[in-house]
């Protein structure tokens, strides 16, 4: 930002007229209201964004006492505070991307540029244990296919004290944030980070009984953004990776696949769940037959199918002509 731009004049306001930690919020908001940004990545309105990231350069928790809002600031803490609510709107990075956190399944986990941003539904599945499809809750084996940043295989490790869990991702950059994640967990022993295209790497994982490696459930949160549809997406979704997102023209190219090759890899009493968002018709469209079980959700969320190792042995044939 230069001194002539309206942006930073605002900001150089702020840091001189402003006073309170309420104060730079409403600002803050204002602001962001003003520059219309996109609120999807973890917070859904302008307070809530703002409050986060002033709380961030105070080092403050985000359950923070609410008697600290009429407390006054100093100038320092004023400015880095502006000047990061500046960033959010001159750069339209979302704000986990700016504070280097990201809440899932009420653990925070370290995100940057070279994962998507956690804000799956599949964390309430995880709240619940998977209950009641999971055959095997004691002591569960796990694949968290495309797991980008690691939160849905570290917060399946968390759920189920002894469970083993594979988080395979084809990026080796969104592995090494993974495996940041994984170390500040103390889950090495229990979860492991596997680069893979999909199930390309498990063809030579065996068990014990070198048999082919099988899992209870398979969990993802694959891309499904038709590569159509990617221009159209807010600024705010340019800033995450291209390959956690689109999935070719209809956006079904990582579901196909999935579909394809599950039962190879689950129990005789496995299941398979895979969220596509909004894209869900697009999907059963695609699979008439198929007795996708679509889950509902209490805290928000939709296009999150559950298919049985038994539905998937069943229609295989059906899924192969599709695939």
């Amino acid at each position: 930002m230069t001194m002539n731009d309206p942006l930073q004049r605002a900001c150089d306001e702020a840091v001189a007229e402003l006073r309170t930690l309420q104060d730079l919020v409403r600002w803050g908001a204002s602001r962001f209201n003003e520059a219309e940004l996109f609120f999807g990545h973890g917070n859904d309105n302008a307070f809530d964004d703002a409050l986060a990231l002033v709380l961030h350069t105070l080092h403050m928790p985000a359950d923070f006492p609410s008697e600290i809002l009429p407390t006054r600031l100093t100038s320092s803490e004023r400015r880095a505070a502006v000047e990061l609510m500046g960033r959010r709107i001159k750069e339209r990075l979302p704000t986990p991307y700016l504070i280097h956190e990201a809440w899932f399944a009420g653990l925070c986990f370290y995100v940057d540029e070279r994962v998507l941003i956690p804000r799956s539904p599949i964390a309430e599945l995880i709240d619940n244990h998977f209950e009641p499809w999971l055959s095997n809750p004691h002591q569960p084996r796990i694949l968290d296919l495309c797991t980008g940043s690691g939160c849905i295989a570290i917060a399946c490790a968390c759920a189920f004290a002894d469970a083993q869990v594979d988080a395979v991702d084809i990026s080796a950059d969104a592995l090494a944030v993974a495996q940041r994640n994984i170390s500040a967990f103390g889950l090495e022993q229990r979860v492991h980070a596997i680069e893979s295209d999909l199930f390309c790497a498990l063809e030579t994982e065996t068990n014990k009984k070198n048999e082919k490696r099988r899992y209870d459930l398979i969990v993802s949160n694959p891309p499904y953004v038709p590569v159509t549809e990617m221009a159209a997406l807010p600024d705010e979704y340019h800033h995450e990776p291209e390959l956690a997102l689109s999935a070719g023209e209809a956006g079904l190219d990582i579901v196909v696949r999935i579909l394809d090759e599950a039962i190879e890899y689950l129990t005789p009493k496995g299941i398979l769940i895979v969220e596509v968002g909004h894209f869900s018709l697009a999907v059963v469209e695609r699979y008439p037959d198929i007795p996708f079980l679509w889950l509902d959700f209490k805290r928000g969320g939709e296009g999150v199918f559950l298919l049985t190792a038994d539905q998937l042995a069943d229609h295989r044939a059906s899924l192969r002509r599709s695939a």
